[in-house]
């Protein structure tokens, strides 16, 4: 009874169980790699900064440097610093179509508004915009660092890390204390802290000076800039300020089984992805790898998937191939496969009562397949379709990867979209296929070091088959 049990039920077991040594030990060195990375790549910048280092440490080269391409030729593009495309040309003609793997590396997070400085009652602040979706309560009292760039008219960039070593400071944002928070109390958790009052403070000291000048406070602020960074007020019109927590990325429990992070949502897919391509040398469909921006706010914009810049790097991939003519870039798309990884809601059994337990993604139990994505009537889906779906599974179980097939959420209660659509509506076979991750969103995310591994086993299967 039990073997025939086992034959026939669609059981998802444990991944742990099933590692030797030798695997634990691939495991846990790919999660301390990716903690490390983490650290050093909080925003998308940062991201993009990272992985060109690493693809030129791995003989990665600009496309923009080849005259012409050949089967085995390892490039890259990147577009304005905040997205990038990686490629390996396969031996197959291209025609038949591509292999891409798509992630984004833009996280939820507070960006400071154009004109963000001002001083009430001897304090000075930063006003800020949230961006992505957030729980507004949870970005206030904790420790939060200042990242991105300030361009001067002249062109000067400023490259901004400030609240990440141990001896800078940090920045915060206050929250009402409980004695006097009965009105807020009674607030829905959505307006408990309005969007307006998440205003970072950073100074009290008034500017030295004997004569009657106003925001003291204030000035002494933009003179200790002034004087570190050469900028003015004015400066910051043309800034990217991003602020996020100032947590280290850390492993997580007594058995180290996880990993607690910023910005997993989507950097753990991004980076198992980046680490498998980095492995790859001969592939036969050509492999592509996309870290996008964006996809948190809609994946608008010239550095988000809704922005032709990827049909480019493909056009100019076909151009240096030699082979460019009309409508070739259509057949490509049609003809190719793509696994958007992006992560899925990891099941809570504290709150067990949104997810449907059958269908849903478990931590430790494997890479999370979202065969569509929408939300509810499945609206906005990505809908992947059965043979597509089956031949993801081949590679998954002939490479002996344990993997689930999972929804974001019951029906009714919510959903979620990626990047999915956007390539599948080129004409391209699409499923999302990402690491279940708890507390998504927030300012400190969980992920299990066992899925976290399944993702690059998985991105790397699919790239070599």
């Amino acid at each position: 009874m039990e073997e025939l049990r086992n034959k026939l039920f669609n059981t998802k077991k444990d991944g742990w169980k099933d590692l030797n040594d030798n695997e634990k030990t691939k495991l846990f060195d790919l999660s301390d790699r990716y903690i490390k990375f983490l650290n050093k790549a909080k925003i998308e910048r940062e991201f993009i900064k990272e992985a060109k280092k690493l693809a030129d440490e791995n003989g990665y080269r600009d496309i923009m440097t080849f005259d012409k391409l050949n089967s085995g030729d390892k490039i890259y593009f990147i577009n304005r610093d905040k997205s990038m495309y990686l490629a390996i040309i396969g031996e197959n003609s291209i025609e038949e179509g591509l292999h891409i793997i798509g992630s984004h590396v833009d996280s939820p997070r507070l960006d400071l508004k154009p004109n963000p400085l001002y001083e009430d009652t001897g304090l000075a602040y930063l006003k800020t915009h949230y961006y992505g979706g957030i729980k507004k309560y949870q970005w206030t009292t904790i420790p939060l660092s200042m990242h991105g760039v300030i361009v001067k008219p002249n062109g000067e960039k400023i490259e901004i890390n400030i609240g990440e070593d141990e001896n800078d400071p940090i920045f915060t944002i206050t929250d009402l204390l409980p004695h006097l928070a009965q009105d807020q109390m009674q607030k829905k958790l959505s307006n408990g802290v309005e969007g307006e009052n998440l205003n970072l403070l950073i100074g009290s000291i008034p500017y030295d000076t004997e004569e009657k000048v106003a925001e003291k406070v204030k000035l002494n602020i933009l003179n200790i800039l002034n004087q570190k960074y050469g900028i003015t007020e004015a400066d910051f019109t043309s800034s990217e300020i991003e602020l996020v927590p100032a947590f280290k990325a850390r492993t997580l429990g007594f058995d180290e089984s996880m990993v607690a992070a910023y910005g997993q949502d989507d950097k753990v897919c991004a980076y198992t992805s980046l680490h498998a391509m980095m492995e790859l040398q001969n592939v036969k469909n050509t492999a592509v790898c996309i870290l996008a921006d964006k996809e948190e706010i809609g994946s608008m914009g010239n550095t988000g998937m809704e922005s032709h810049m990827f049909d480019f790097f493909i056009s100019e991939i076909l151009n240096k191939l030699q082979v460019n003519r009309p409508n070739l870039l259509d057949k490509v798309f049609c003809f190719s496969k793509m696994l958007s990884s992006d992560v899925d809601a990891g099941y809570d059994p504290i709150y067990a009562s949104v997810s449907d337990k059958y269908n849903a993604g478990f931590l430790g139990k494997g890479i999370s397949l979202n065969k569509y994505t929408g939300a509810r009537g499945k609206s906005g889906a990505s809908d992947a379709n059965a043979e597509y779906v089956a031949w993801i599974r081949n590679i998954l179980e002939k490479n002996s990867i344990k993997y689930q097939v999972a929804e974001l959420g019951k029906v009714d209660i919510g959903g979620g979209g990626t990047i999915a659509y956007i390539i599948a509506n080129k004409g391209a076979d699409v499923i999302d296929c990402g690491v279940p991750v708890l507390s998504m969103h927030a300012p400190y995310e969980v992920t299990s070091k066992y899925d976290i591994y399944s993702a690059y086993k998985t991105y790397k299967a699919f790239w070599e088959e």
